[in-house]
């Protein structure tokens, strides 16, 4: 059964390519994604890999975790599930009136 890794602190610079060639040293790679910033298409210098057996995937873990690759060390270890976010409103902009706050009280005072 395939195991997927979180790989963190990568290099900006690194690719999947490279992501891919440095894992397949440790054993079969079904997968590497770096993940990128929607906006600007850079790299967010980290990315997941899977790994086609749960034993490619430990021997991954101890090859890897704590090591320089282009320049950094990296993380290395087993990815978690994503934790479910609540949807995401709106624009950012606060469109709503309420009271602005006294304004009644010191029209009365006058």
């Amino acid at each position: 059964m395939a195991k997927k890794l979180y790989v963190g602190g990568l290099s900006y610079q690194t690719d999947q390519q490279g992501l891919q060639d440095l894992f397949s040293q440790a054993g079969e790679v079904t997968s590497a994604t770096i993940i990128t910033d929607r906006m600007s298409g850079r790299s967010k210098g980290f990315g997941f890999v899977e790994m086609a057996t749960e034993e490619d995937a430990q021997n991954a873990i101890n090859m890897f975790n704590g090591k320089e690759f282009e320049g950094r060390n990296i993380t290395v270890n087993e990815a978690r599930p994503q934790e479910a976010r609540p949807p995401r409103t709106g624009g950012g902009f606060n469109r709503g009136g309420g009271d602005r706050g006294g304004y009644q009280e010191r029209r009365r005072n006058w």
